[in-house]
C-alpha cells in the first residue's frame, strides 16, 4: 500500500550526475526514468533553440512557450545552454563529462564522432563514465543512416501487422512505443553498467535502438512465428485484439459502452451469456481459434443487448476475465486510479504549473514525487558553470 504522498523515499540514484545530450523522446525518456530514481539530470541544449521537442505539439496547448510533451518528459531536469559546434562550449562540456557518471545521446550515427563525443573519446576523458546511446536501427547495416523516427521504426518492425482487423492494412500503435521502449531498454542497460562500475570502477558503452526495442517488445509472438513454420500472424476479421489468441479475446460493444474479454473458459462464457447455437463449435477447443470470428460475432450480438453493469454482474461473479473499457476521464475519476496516486503538479519560478504523471515505481511502499517543472533553455547555465568550474 502506498504511503502518504508527502513522504519521500531515499532516492537510490541520489548523488549520480547524468549529462543528457539527447532530444525528442527516446533519450529524454531514459533520463526521465533515471531522474525519477534520484539521479541529477543536466540537459544540454542549443542556445535559444533548445530541444526540438519544445515545439513538437500534440495539441494546440503550450505552457510557458513549450509543448506539453516537452514538459512531460523533461520534468525535474536542469538545462545548460551549450553550442557543441563552438570549441569553447565543447570544452565546457568536456569538463562536465569529467565529473559525471552517465552520458546519454541519441544523435544520428556519425554525428557524435564528428563532434568528438563518440564513446572512445569520451571514455578517454572519463574512464568511469557510463555512455548510453540510442539510434534508429543500430550501428551497422543498410538502415543505419535512415531517420530514426518512431512511426518509421514501427513500420520496419512488423508490429503494425498485429493491430487492427484482418481487413485493414498495417495499423500503427497510437503511442510512440519505439521511443518509449528504447528509453526503457537503455535505462536498464545503464543501471546494469552502473552496478558493474561499482565493482570494477570502469564505465562502459550501452547501446540500443528503436528497432531493437520494438523487436524485443514482440518477443512472444516472434518466438511463435519462428517456431511454427514462420506463418504470418492471422488477425481476426472481427474485434481483433491479438493475432495469436482465440475467441473471445477482444473488445465488444454493449448497450452503453464497451467490454473487454480476455482468455477464459469459452463454453462457460457462452453458457453465462446464453449464446445459442455454439455447441458444435466449442466441442473442439481448437475451434476457439479456427472459428474465432464466428464465435466473436455471436458473443457480440448477445452483449449488445445488455448494459456494462448487467454483464459485469454476471461475468465477474463467475471469475470471467473482463473489464469495462474506460476513457481517460472515467479512468481519472475512478477509485482504482486514485488509489495509485500517480499524478503530481510541478512548477517553475516563472509561474509555469503543470499537472503530469509520477513514476510507476515505488520504493519501500512510497512513490517518489518531484516538484520541479521542465527547465527553460539554459535556465541553470550560470549555476552549473559555477558549480563545475566551467
Amino acid at each position: 500500500m502506498s504511503r502518504p504522498s508527502d513522504a519521500q523515499p531515499d532516492a537510490p540514484l541520489s548523488g549520480l550526475t547524468v549529462i543528457d545530450l539527447s532530444q525528442f523522446l527516446s533519450g529524454p525518456y531514459c533520463s526521465l526514468r533515471l531522474s525519477d530514481l534520484g539521479a541529477r539530470v543536466i540537459k544540454v541544449e542549443r542556445p535559444n533553440v533548445g530541444d526540438l521537442s519544445r515545439h513538437l505539439y500534440l495539441s494546440d496547448t503550450e505552457i510557458g512557450g513549450d509543448s506539453t510533451i516537452f514538459h512531460a518528459i523533461n520534468r525535474g531536469k536542469e538545462s545548460i545552454a551549450l553550442d557543441l559546434k563552438n570549441t569553447g562550449d565543447l570544452s565546457k562540456l568536456t569538463q562536465l563529462l569529467r565529473q559525471a557518471d552517465v552520458m546519454i545521446q541519441n544523435f544520428r550515427p556519425g554525428v557524435a564522432t564528428r563532434l568528438g563525443l563518440d564513446y572512445n573519446r569520451v571514455q578517454a576523458i572519463n574512464p568511469a563514465l557510463v555512455y548510453g546511446s540510442i539510434s534508429g536501427y543500430g550501428t551497422q547495416g543498410p538502415w543505419v543512416k535512415r531517420p530514426g523516427q518512431d512511426l518509421l521504426a514501427q513500420a520496419r518492425s512488423g508490429a503494425m501487422w498485429l493491430n487492427g482487423d484482418a481487413s485493414q492494412g498495417p495499423v500503427p500503435f497510437g503511442l510512440a512505443i519505439g521511443d518509449m521502449m528504447a528509453g526503457v531498454a537503455l535505462s536498464q542497460g545503464i543501471l546494469a553498467a552502473l552496478v558493474q562500475r561499482g565493482i570494477s570502477g570502469k564505465g562502459r558503452l550501452v547501446e540500443t535502438s528503436l528497432l531493437e526495442a520494438l523487436i524485443d517488445l514482440q518477443f512472444e509472438v516472434l518466438t511463435t512465428h519462428l517456431n511454427d513454420g514462420k506463418r504470418a500472424p492471422k488477425r481476426s476479421s472481427f474485434n481483433n485484439a491479438h493475432a495469436y489468441l482465440a475467441a473471445p479475446y477482444g473488445v465488444y460493444r454493449a448497450a452503453d459502452g464497451y467490454l473487454a474479454l480476455a482468455m477464459t473458459d469459452l463454453p462457460r462464457l457462452l453458457e453465462l451469456l446464453d449464446v445459442a447455437g455454439m455447441e458444435d463449435v466449442v466441442a473442439d477447443p481448437a475451434n476457439g481459434f479456427r472459428k474465432r470470428d464466428d464465435i466473436k460475432r455471436a458473443i457480440a450480438a448477445r452483449l449488445e443487448t445488455g448494459s456494462i453493469a448487467h454483464w459485469l454482474a454476471i461475468l465477474e461473479a463467475e471469475d470471467i476475465w473482463c473489464s469495462e473499457v474506460l476513457d481517460w476521464q472515467t479512468l481519472l475519476d475512478g477509485d482504482g486510479f486514485k488509489a495509485l496516486d500517480m499524478l503530481q503538479r510541478v512548477t517553475r519560478d516563472d509561474g509555469v504549473s503543470i499537472e503530469t504523471t509520477r513514476t510507476p515505481i515505488l520504493f519501500d511502499g512510497i512513490r517518489p514525487m518531484g516538484s520541479k517543472a521542465a527547465p527553460l533553455v539554459g535556465e541553470h547555465s550560470d549555476q552549473i558553470r559555477q558549480e563545475f568550474g566551467l
